[in-house]
């Protein structure tokens, strides 16, 4: 189907020490990688544009839209972020920088292991959505009457800046563990034959023996995207597709 095919199933391979130059080089690839394919990134970042403009649109504070849109971010942003993964792997190797050959890797991966991280993705989205409103049930209490669209006061009492600050800590480590678990995983199931539960042990082996770097690189991408949803989302289209390419160059340096 393609002129560059997963490898053969193979040894597993050495974690390597990472330095904060690292990252830095892992960004000029990136953005490397994206001046040379800008096409590519800017479909690819689109599936995450989408979704937030579909929040915004749909006016997503509804139950029903924010589990329908909570599901599709974690069902197809994986295969978009394989998009840009075969991109950087192309440009690596030379390949043939063709439409059909690049959607045609991301569509075999449903083949593979890839939705199997997806269906991990969407559990632990679920469960931390779950566990955000017990938090916010436990510190709220009757207060939870209030109209919170359009009544803020109530996150300035006690319990509000309390429930405020427990969410905030409770989701940084949910979300660390979650990108302790993909942020070599996702790119390590499209390089190689492996499973994704291996793909993940091997993630968070990384993010353990480079704990430093990898902080400094979760915090880079959350700024950065951060940064980037301001006007609009549209900043993602350059934001996503760089730390995108830049994902796969790191994961090439922490992996070999």
């Amino acid at each position: 189907m393609t002129e560059i095919t997963a490898a053969a199933a193979a040894p597993l391979p050495d974690v390597a020490r990472l330095t904060l130059s690292d990252l830095k080089d892992a960004l000029a690839l990136g953005w490397r990688d994206f001046r040379k394919a800008p096409s590519f990134g800017i479909f690819f970042s689109a599936v995450y544009v989408l979704i937030g403009f579909g929040f915004l649109i749909f006016h997503a504070g509804t139950v029903m839209w924010t589990f329908a849109f909570s599901l599709a971010f974690p069902l197809f942003a994986p295969f978009a972020a394989v998009g840009l993964y075969e991109v950087s792997r192309r440009l690596d190797r030379g390949g043939a920088m063709d439409w059909y050959k690049v959607l045609g890797v991301v569509m075999a991966e449903k083949d593979r292991q890839i939705p199997w991280m997806g269906a991990i993705i969407v559990i632990y989205v679920l469960f931390w959505s779950f566990l955000a409103h017990m938090i916010f049930a436990l510190f709220m209490g009757l207060s939870v009457m209030t109209n919170v669209s359009s009544s803020y006061d109530v996150f300035l009492t006690t319990n509000g800046l309390s429930m405020i600050a427990v969410e905030l800590c409770v989701g940084g480590i949910l979300a660390f563990i979650l990108f302790s678990l993909t942020v070599t995983a996702l790119p390590h199931l499209l390089d190689k034959e492996v499973d994704f539960v291996t793909a993940m042990l091997l993630s968070t082996q990384v993010v353990r023996q480079n704990l430093l770097v990898m902080l400094v690189w979760a915090g880079l991408i959350a700024g950065l995207s951060l940064i980037a949803m301001v006007p609009l989302f549209l900043g993602l289209f350059i934001a996503l597709p760089v730390l995108g390419h830049a994902t796969w160059h790191l994961y090439r340096r922490a992996l070999h």
